[in-house]
């Protein structure tokens, strides 16, 4: 269970309209409202970045993904000695909803302690386009500041099976 009481964030709602948005709220301590499900999906994203293994970079990333009837499917980077075989946050999480049998996602949100908000890497943009198509980035931080952009302005002219 998620315990969103130190979730310093507020998001808007559903019906908003998503493009490139970037807020700082102010701290709401313990939330008294329900929750959105930008909310869920970013409290979700910080509680899977504290299961990151990252004892190489300290740098720990969460994402929660949501399929088409609001589940969420979370993932945290896992740091393995060579680099090459770390898997990011993001590549987690969609592995994890394809192999549970989820196929359509309206949203990924991938938190990390930055100040500067972090974007997928180019691999995890490929498989995200590959798995999601133009799927809604929520990124965020632990102190609130938030940003809503679609994959397709991160990763113009993506590859996918249309080029085989």
């Amino acid at each position: 269970m998620l315990s969103c009481a130190r979730l310093p964030i507020a998001l808007g709602g559903a019906g908003e309209k998503v493009g490139r948005r970037v807020s700082n709220p102010p701290q709401v301590g313990n939330l008294p409202y329900k929750l959105s499900m930008h909310d869920r999906l970013l409290a979700a994203a910080l509680a899977a970045r504290e299961h990151a293994h990252a004892p190489f970079s300290n740098f720990r990333v969460g994402a929660a993904l949501e399929d088409e009837s609001g589940r969420i499917y979370t993932g945290c980077n896992v740091e393995n000695a060579t680099y090459g075989l770390t898997v990011c946050a993001e590549r987690v999480a969609v592995l994890k909803a394809i192999s549970e049998g989820a196929r359509k996602f309206p949203r990924i949100a991938i938190a990390a302690d930055t100040e500067t908000l972090t974007p997928p890497c180019g691999a995890c943009r490929q498989i995200l386009w590959e798995f999601c198509g133009d799927i809604e980035l929520v990124l965020g931080n632990p102190g609130g500041k938030t940003e809503t952009l679609r994959l397709k302005d991160v990763f113009p002219r993506a590859f996918d099976a249309s080029f085989l």
